[in-house]
């Protein structure tokens, strides 16, 4: 039986969503192992004169506790 933790973290890309997922993926892989899942709990963007400047999404990481 594996033991999971789950935290929750916000990351961002000037290029796209799917960009900030990768992005929020590989911060958190620098200090946490075996990371088994993210989901996605929201996303949202930030606006500058009426263009999108920045993608953000709340991630929600989970991986497994040695």
């Amino acid at each position: 039986m594996a033991v999971l933790k789950v935290i929750e973290l916000m990351a961002n890309s000037e290029k796209s969503f799917e960009d900030a997922v990768q992005n929020g993926v590989k911060k958190a892989s620098e200090t946490i192992k075996h990371i088994r899942s993210a989901y996605v709990k929201d996303h949202s963007v930030t606006v500058k004169n009426g263009k999108v400047e920045e993608y953000r999404v709340d991630l929600k990481i989970s991986f497994v506790v040695d």
